[in-house]
């Protein structure tokens, strides 16, 4: 028989001397949403703890057919426990749970029974989760935290972004990063402020964000450039993608990773899709219709941003976004990431991102059907598509993991140099023939 577990509630007198665990995931994302937290007097603190202890204690806690995501969270979170930092007495721990078909469902039922089995069964677990599954005297999410929440992520891909489109260019190194860092102090008190929910101010704002990446100074020179897709928690963490953005960086790359927003107003839309596709309740798919309306209204003041500046290339709106894969999936495949994920493929090679990356963690068979089953559909509409799918699991080696990326950025330079050899060969004989044409006509 498998360990009956017991729930211990979250509750009002444990927020006011509580710290709550959050594993991390997205680090500009989940920076923003801690001072969030804080904010409405949740003392959140997102783990940053690293290495092989982590992954020891997950395979140790959790059965080693679980997928390597959930692996990785319920190793970390067991891992800050055993550091001695936090009191094992007055410590939460913060999940979320989504409530579908991926195996990200039973999360937090997999971390009870590991804190049991690592004997820390009296730490209360926080499901953060829309559909009212689990509820906690002390920890209720209000109205105006949600907004600044998901303000904190439509700032979080503009950061993102542009922080991508930066760092690889910048004359003087880690100054993006300063500029970044300066600007997630910055937003941490506008917040507190609660200014920076109001579209005229988030508009005003991101102007000036654009603005202070736009004054970087940049070494103009052609660089390949790279997106990253996949499973959300494999394809943000460092921690799951054994830090592949910094791979990429140091082989002198371009990063573009599709934004949180994307995988939030995917998740709203599956709830109209549902109602499309098979029925059900009408109002329920109104009111995700309305909620992705809002959703819509933040991201497009963000694209807006982006797009008056010629020198960053801005993402395509989440309605443009579903359009992309009429000719590739179904709208009715939305386990996992679904049809985001080929969505995603679509526009970054459209937008001149052409090699990509899909992180593929073991356990998640839906990222794997929609990552590797949809690649000879975007090759046929778009033929000089550089895919790779690379696994990412316990026993799959770093150095095996960045040989393939190697591979495909090989064959990605030989494709880059052909163009510039070719814009060469242009520009020379244009001028050849400028030369020609002026040459001064003999009088006979």
């Amino acid at each position: 028989m498998g360990i009956r577990v017991k729930r211990t509630e979250f509750t009002r007198e444990m927020k006011e001397d509580y710290t709550i665990l959050c594993p991390d995931m997205a680090p500009i994302h989940f920076s923003l949403l801690e001072k969030v937290f804080r904010n409405f007097g949740y003392n959140m603190t997102v783990l940053k703890n690293t290495g092989p202890s982590v992954v020891d204690q997950g395979l140790r806690n959790v059965h080693n057919d679980t997928c390597y995501p959930a692996l990785l969270v319920i190793g970390q979170m067991i891992d800050a426990l055993n550091s001695g930092e936090y009191d094992t007495e007055r410590v939460a721990l913060l999940i979320t749970q989504t409530g579908g078909g991926c195996r990200a469902s039973n999360y937090i039922h997999l971390l009870r029974k590991a804190l049991i089995k690592a004997g820390y069964g009296n730490v209360p677990v926080i499901s953060l989760n829309a559909g009212g599954m689990e509820k906690n005297s002390g920890f209720r999410v209000s109205f105006p935290m949600l907004k600044q929440s998901m303000a904190s992520l439509i700032y979080g891909d503009l950061l993102m972004l542009l922080y991508n489109q930066t760092r690889p260019y910048e004359k003087v190194q880690g100054e993006s990063r300063k500029n970044l860092d300066s600007w997630i102090d910055r937003l941490g008190e506008e917040f507190q402020s609660g200014r920076t929910i109001r579209q005229r101010e988030m508009k005003a704002l991101m102007k000036e964000i654009v603005l202070s990446f736009d004054r970087i100074e940049r070494e103009e020179k052609s660089k390949v450039k790279v997106g990253v897709v996949g499973e959300i928690y494999v394809k943000f963490s460092s921690l799951g993608n054994n830090q592949l953005e910094e791979f990429l960086h140091r082989e002198d790359c371009e990063v573009m990773v599709p934004g949180l927003m994307g995988f939030i107003m995917y998740t709203v839309e599956n709830g109209v899709i549902d109602q499309q596709l098979y029925g059900g309740k009408f109002w329920r798919s109104v009111v995700m219709d309305r909620v992705n309306r809002y959703l819509g209204g933040l991201e497009n003041t963000m694209i807006q941003a982006v797009r008056k500046n010629s020198r960053f290339t801005a993402p395509s709106p989440f309605k443009h976004l579903k359009s992309l894969v009429d000719d590739v999936i179904g709208l009715g495949c939305k386990m996992g990431e679904g049809w985001l994920l080929p969505a995603e493929m679509m526009e970054l090679v459209s937008k001149g991102y052409e090699n990509i990356v899909v992180t593929q963690p073991f356990g998640c068979l839906p990222n794997h059907i929609v990552g590797k089953g949809v690649v000879a559909n975007i090759k046929r509409i778009h033929p000089m598509a550089n895919i790779v799918p690379i696994d990412y699991d316990p026993g799959a080696t770093r150095v095996n993991q960045e040989n393939r990326i190697k591979l495909m950025l090989s064959v990605a330079r030989e494709k880059l140099d052909d163009v510039k050899s070719n814009a060469v060969d242009r520009i020379e004989t244009t001028i050849k023939e400028s030369s020609r044409d002026s040459q001064p006509v003999k009088m006979i």
